[in-house]
């Protein structure tokens, strides 16, 4: 069986708050059942084919990444269209998120576009939203920790990832957390997300496989008691 393909959007630019452990954790699950990842790097500037991965992640970063990185998201704005329309999976967090709706307006009322996968707008404000946060999901309940200023609100009939049931999620006014059309999920969950939800990341690689070899895949169980474990006490945390 062939490996898995992930693209890694810009690793060096979008990498806080671990981020980069939703690939590594990626890659262990699938080595823990014999199977293998290979992770290609997406850089600002470089070509890249969408059409050959599985399962492409983008992270959070700092504002001035954030600006170097939309410019350079907007030119590959028709090939991700085609890549979500396709079935790819797609997990995005924190300003990559921002990235997949329509557009962040900073405080400063400098307005950063962006390719419109989610049809959601974000408009930065003063107080940033931080802590640890708890979401309930289809995939059961998700935890992670936010820091984030932008408000993200999502148009009627955009589907959110999940409910907040502790936290703030896109914004402090409404208890919606994320989004998702299709394959493509948006967080602002960091953490990293995916090593303390075992389920959700085994979800993000159940799509991936079965798009690629066929609906009657299925992953064999592991033995998830530590990363259970640390989700609870992660849950507890204030």
């Amino acid at each position: 069986m062939s490996d898995l393909v992930v693209a890694h959007l810009y690793p060096y630019e979008m990498n806080i708050y671990g981020d980069t452990g939703n690939v590594i954790a990626l890659q262990r699950r699938l080595q823990w059942r014999g199977l293998a990842a290979r992770v290609e790097p997406v850089s600002v500037g470089e070509e890249y084919d969408f059409s050959g991965a599985d399962i492409v992640f983008g992270g959070g970063g700092q504002d001035r990444s954030q600006l170097e990185v939309a410019a350079d998201l907007q030119r590959r704005r028709d090939a991700v269209h085609e890549a979500v329309a396709a079935g790819t999976v797609f997990l995005t967090i924190c300003g990559t998120y921002q990235l997949f709706g329509r557009r962040f307006l900073t405080q400063a009322g400098e307005e950063i576009p962006g390719i419109g996968v989610f049809a959601m707008d974000t408009v930065g404000g003063r107080k940033r939203m931080i802590g640890n946060v708890v979401v309930g999901t289809p995939w059961g309940d998700l935890v992670g920790f936010e820091n984030h200023s932008g408000r993200t609100r999502l148009d009627p009939g955009q589907k959110p990832l999940g409910r907040v049931k502790k936290g703030y999620g896109n914004n402090e006014t409404r208890r919606d957390e994320g989004a998702v059309i299709g394959n493509c999920f948006g967080t602002y969950l960091h953490g990293s997300l995916l090593p303390k939800n075992p389920a959700f990341a085994d979800e993000v690689l159940s799509r991936a496989l079965r798009r690629r070899h066929g609906a009657g895949f299925e992953l064999a169980p592991l033995d998830d008691t530590l990363e259970r474990q640390a989700a609870r006490m992660a849950a507890q945390r204030p």
